[in-house]
């Protein structure tokens, strides 16, 4: 027997007596139920935004400055780094690039297989 039968048959039992109640009974317990569903609703006290707004309204509403100032300086620390290796990459590209411009080379050595091997190897360096 599944969750869901179990529960099924819990609510057929509980109905069956619910039928079988004095109506007394039954007005107290209506009664008890809409004064514990009063005190249940609470009312926002805050404007409900709609999508991006409201998420950001909620996750970001407390927020201090220094959490701000961190987050933006990482985030800057991360770009300045980013820059400087693709910067670092293209001044490599670059020296290889002149050396091979250059040199006197035959166009044979370009297509050779371990050329490509040797450019991998003296670029390391």
């Amino acid at each position: 027997m599944n969750e869901l039968h179990l529960a099924y048959k819990i609510r057929l039992h509980l109905n069956r007596g619910l039928r079988e109640l004095p109506a007394g009974t039954l007005s107290r317990l209506e009664d008890v139920k809409q004064r514990a569903l009063a005190k249940q609703r609470v009312s926002a006290h805050q404007s409900a935004l709609a999508g991006v707004g409201g998420f950001v309204h909620q996750h970001f509403d407390q927020l201090h400055f220094k959490q701000v100032l961190v987050a933006l300086v990482v985030a800057l620390g991360l770009a300045s780094y980013t820059y400087w290796y693709a910067d670092q990459s293209i001044t490599e590209l670059e020296i290889i690039d002149s050396a091979l411009l250059s040199d006197d080379l035959p166009i044979a050595a370009f297509t050779d297989k371990g050329f490509d091997a040797w450019l991998k190897s003296s670029g390391s360096q």
